[in-house]
């Protein structure tokens, strides 16, 4: 029987990698051509790979199938990727979503990684490319900063609690406004060594620059959306993008009975949302072109998160574009192009559910 095709599924723990091979028929019969388990060490993955390539055919293209768990995955994703391996890093709610699709009830590490490979085969999955360098420290300072915002919220409200106390120690008051002062100045630190990072990579200092020209974006905003997107690597049009970022719409419609309220799914990437709000709030206020789409969505429904979320939408896709283009924003051009001026079905809904 002729094989069409070939992949290697990995079911990725802390401690443990379990892997199964499989190859789909000429008939499309999925057959298991061996399985095994290694540690998650870098000695087993050694191990593996060899595994790997004594089992595999040598006349098909072999791709390795893992989920995202995590960092979990991470040392086996760099150790694959710099051996040459194809790998594709899928997200764990898509097979589990394909896993209740068969006839198998029980779940184990085993046959999850039996459903990556199965998923591997049938679906069409786009390669897993190592992260830039400068991108994947700038998404890990980004993120740190982003705790620390949170940690300085809560000793301040800390702090407001204990100054309107009817008794309090001058010197516990003394102390929490000393760790204000430190976390910001560790804010101060990490800001300033995201700005030395994209100072030394003159490219990316230069489509930063272009992304910043859009009213409301500033560096930090800029340098989250392009960390979190891996410079919009494996981004291929910007509904996906919508949907990575969660901006996509959720509704449920069956019949007459059953016909939800559309919403956004929140289902993606909570860190571009985030970074998004404020921008949004300042390109109302300061861009003709999105303070009239904000207006005239405002005008029709009178919700006004709403309309804000389709700004911050709308602010996501033209980040993406003038990254894409190497350009500067332009608002003349955007008056006349149907970006933003799209009827209110298109700009609060999209139905392309795709998801990288």
């Amino acid at each position: 029987m002729k094989v069409l095709r070939q992949c290697c599924g990995i079911d990725v723990s802390m401690d443990a990698l379990d892997v199964v091979l499989m190859t789909l028929q000429e008939d499309f019969e999925l057959k298991i051509v061996s399985s095994g388990q290694f540690a998650n060490t870098k000695k087993d993955i050694k191990k593996l790979m060899n595994w790997v390539k004594r089992h595999q055919l040598n006349d098909l293209p072999l791709q390795v199938v893992m989920e995202a768990t995590g960092v979990y995955h991470e040392q086996l994703a760099y150790a694959l990727y710099d051996n040459g391996f194809e790998l594709a890093v899928v997200l764990p709610n898509k097979v589990a979503n394909y896993g209740r699709s068969t006839d198998v009830r029980r779940i184990d590490d085993k046959i999850s990684a039996r459903h990556i490979a199965e998923f591997g085969l049938l679906k069409k999955i786009d390669n897993w490319t190592k992260p830039d360098a400068s991108l994947l420290k700038l998404k890990g300072l980004s993120r740190e900063r982003e705790q620390l915002l949170n940690e300085r919220t809560r000793a301040k409200n800390q702090q407001h609690a204990k100054e309107h106390m009817a008794e309090v120690d001058k010197f516990t008051l003394k102390r929490a406004k000393q760790h204000i002062k430190f976390l910001d100045k560790l804010i101060d630190q990490v800001e300033t060594q995201m700005k030395d990072i994209v100072d030394q990579t003159p490219w990316l200092k230069k489509k930063i620059n272009y992304i910043c020209s859009l009213k409301g974006v500033g560096f930090i905003t800029a340098t989250i959306v392009i960390a979190e997107t891996n410079g919009f690597n494996l981004i291929r049009n910007s509904r996906q993008l919508v949907c990575y970022a969660g901006y996509d719409i959720n509704n449920k419609q069956s019949g007459t009975s059953v016909n939800t309220k559309a919403r956004i799914s929140h289902k993606g990437n909570k860190h571009i949302r985030k970074a998004l709000y404020f921008p949004a709030l300042t390109a109302v206020q300061h861009d003709e072109p999105l303070s009239n789409f904000y207006n005239r969505l405002f005008d029709r429904q009178k919700i006004k998160m709403k309309s804000y979320v389709a700004v911050q939408r709308k602010l996501l896709i033209l980040i993406y574009t003038l990254w894409k283009k190497e350009e500067r924003y332009n608002p003349e051009y955007c008056k006349d192009k149907f970006l933003l001026e799209q009827p209110q079905e298109a700009a609060l809904t999209e139905l392309d559910q795709v998801r990288s």
